[in-house]
């Protein structure tokens, strides 16, 4: 009967071969040094981008030029030459190059050249750092000429500090392990320490900047960092070094030398001894129930099912690709001021207060030159717009819902898209949402994001008061209070955005492709790192829009434009007449005159107008009851 180990009986070479096919499976990637030249390299086992890179004799003939430091793009990120090749994923294409080195290039040898070859890329992490520091720091690059490049990408070993991975990779200054710098994540400012593990940073993208100029925290001695990296972790390329380097004989083997043997931590015997002692008394305390999660980590905890509502069907990608042709950036003088969208005929609808300040109320008129412009989709674009000929009507009463509107009219006489009223829904609850605008005065973008029940709208501010207590000096609690305050009770619909600035005035899609509502505003602050922030920000409901913009209409004598509303026909025009009436009853008075005097001069032949007529000028009369 066979023995279940026979594998261990394997000749050694055979042995080492099918542990290094477990840890690195053979691969194929693309180099090359321009456009026009690319190579095939197929990678054997285990190492670095550089060895594998060595394979080729034409690398080789250019790696001869001293005083140059080699550069390789992945992605269009840097990456060291001792990135390890397991990263590098079949098919991928990365370009060569070598630029004036500052400093004799560095390469890994001894215990930690032997710990690269033996571990799984499941072990390793990758993320990126921008080339270019915060404000306390632009220059973090040694190299001048990687600064040209956008961002670089750090590999590292789960279990190690994000300062360990940084300071093997050799290619930041010094500086920065000097002061209290910290990791900002660029799509959620959350911020990293240098002493953090950098299990939880896969494929994030990361600034460097100052939290304050204090000393770093000290590292602890016995750390995984020292464990394997002390003392030969990383030294200057040089021919003594090459005696010190892992050697290989006929067959392959690695022989063992002074360089690659795992290292001691000094005095660690004791350290040892009360770590074994802490686990086994730490094993005995485990309890089998679920720990209820403190204040704080409710606070910060995210339902996996929100990931899920952040989804979109194709289908309504496209049809929302399809409505992006209708909104538009509002200029004033040629100037970014806002946004806003075709609502029905050749009528804008956009932010009361993206216009107040233009606004003659005593002339009625604008003062100066509004345009609107719905193909600003690429910076090098320079269409001129179309003129607004006149302001219809607007409010703004920024505290009402559906308070803070403008509707700006057009000539009739232009090319103009699709009208987005036909497309008109009701708030959601909950759920995703899509804003599209011009954020920035920028080019048209669209940002997907999750709506915030007004029973999570305090959880919000105070997440943004913690991740900021501290560090806010001019903004105090007192300003996240007075936010609780101002939109608890409204009946806004409430999300968080990266929309800010001329963003006002973008409409807002439900999961259905619906525009709901009118992308209005939100509570701005600065965050500890200097960057814009907002706790919140808020839209006003497209149907409370609608029944306040037609009563407006109405009353300023408007005839041609409610024609126009009224020959946009939408399913839920008879809801929005409903609402019309009953903030009528509340006592409008020139309203009621204005559709008596319309309908007793029997002015228009037009059937819709009629009928919209006729349904204001019934009156509901009681329903007699039986008396016995």
């Amino acid at each position: 009967m066979a023995n279940q180990n026979d594998e261990t009986r394997l000749p050694p070479a055979l042995n080492n071969a099918l542990k290094d096919q477990e840890l690195h499976s053979i691969h194929s990637f693309l180099w090359r040094w321009n456009i026009n030249s690319c190579s095939n390299i197929t990678c054997t086992k285990a190492g670095t981008v550089e060895e594998s890179l060595k394979i080729s004799a034409q690398f080789k003939k250019r790696q001869k030029n001293k005083g140059k430091e080699l550069v390789i793009l992945r992605e269009g990120k840097a990456i060291s030459p001792n990135f390890p090749c397991i990263l590098i994923k079949q098919g991928d294409d990365l370009t060569v190059k070598f630029v004036k080195a500052v400093e004799q290039p560095r390469k890994l040898v001894g215990a930690y050249a032997s710990l690269c070859r033996n571990k799984r890329s499941s072990e390793l992490v990758i993320f990126h750092v921008l080339t270019k520091g915060g404000k306390s720091i632009m220059k973090i690059m040694k190299n001048p000429a990687l600064r040209a490049i956008h961002e670089i990408t750090i590999y590292a070993y789960k279990g190690e500090t994000v300062k360990r991975a940084l300071k093997r990779d050799g290619r930041l200054l010094s500086t920065i392990f000097k002061k209290n710098f910290v990791l900002s994540n660029k799509s959620t400012s959350v911020k990293t320490e240098l002493s953090n593990i950098v299990d939880e940073l896969n494929d994030e993208t990361f600034q460097i900047i100052l939290l304050d100029k204090s000393s770093p925290p000290e590292s602890l001695p016995g750390s995984l960092d020292e464990a394997y990296l002390v003392p030969n972790e990383i030294q200057g390329q040089s021919e003594s070094e090459n005696d010190n380097t892992l050697k290989q004989d006929s067959e392959g083997n690695e022989k063992i030398t002074a360089g690659n043997l795992p290292v001691e931590i000094p005095n660690s015997k004791r350290m040892q001894n009360q770590l074994c002692f802490q686990f086994a008394e730490s094993l005995k305390g485990i309890k089998t129930q679920i720990p209820k999660l403190s204040h704080i980590q409710n606070l910060f905890r995210v339902d996996f099912g929100q990931s899920a509502q952040m989804c979109i069907e194709v289908d309504t990608m496209k049809k929302l690709m399809g409505h992006s042709d209708s909104v538009c950036q509002v200029r004033i003088n040629g100037k970014p001021n806002g946004s806003g969208f075709l609502l029905f005929g050749s009528c804008v609808l956009t932010n009361g207060h993206v216009i107040k300040n233009i606004y003659n109320e005593t002339r009625g008129q604008l003062n100066e030159r509004v345009s609107v412009h719905f193909s600003y989709e690429r910076v090098e674009q320079t269409e001129p717009g179309l003129d607004v000929v006149e302001l219809v009507c607007f409010e703004c009463i920024p505290d009402v819902p559906g308070g803070d509107w403008a509707l700006l009219k057009l000539s009739d006489n232009q090319m103009i898209p699709k009208a987005l009223l036909k497309h008109f829904g009701f708030l959601p609850k909950d759920g995703g949402i899509s804003i599209i605008g011009h954020p920035d005065g920028g080019v048209k973008k669209t940002d997907r994001c999750l709506i915030v029940p007004s029973q999570n709208r305090i959880k919000v501010a105070k997440r943004h008061y913690l991740e900021n207590k501290g560090f806010v000096q001019l903004v105090t609690s007192g300003f996240f209070e007075d936010v609780l305050e101002s939109i608890y009770p409204k009946n806004f619909l409430t999300y968080e955005s990266c929309f800010y600035h001329c963003s006002s005035g973008s409409p807002v899609f439900d999961k259905q492709s619906n525009v709901v509502a009118m992308h209005s505003g939100g509570y701005i602050y600065r965050s500890a790192c200097g960057e814009t922030r907002s706790v919140i920000e808020f839209a006003h409901p497209l149907s409370a829009i609608m029944v306040r913009l037609i009563l407006q209409v109405v009353v300023r004598g408007k005839h041609d434009v409610l024609k126009e509303y009224l020959a946009c026909s939408y399913a839920q025009h008879e809801i929005v007449m409903e609402g019309v009436k009953n903030l009528v009853k509340k006592g409008n008075v020139d309203f009621r005159n204005a559709v008596n005097n319309l309908y007793t001069a029997a002015v228009s032949k037009d059937v819709r107008l009629n009928r919209f007529l006729k349904f204001f000028c019934q009156t509901d009369e009681p329903i007699p009851m039986d008396i016995s």
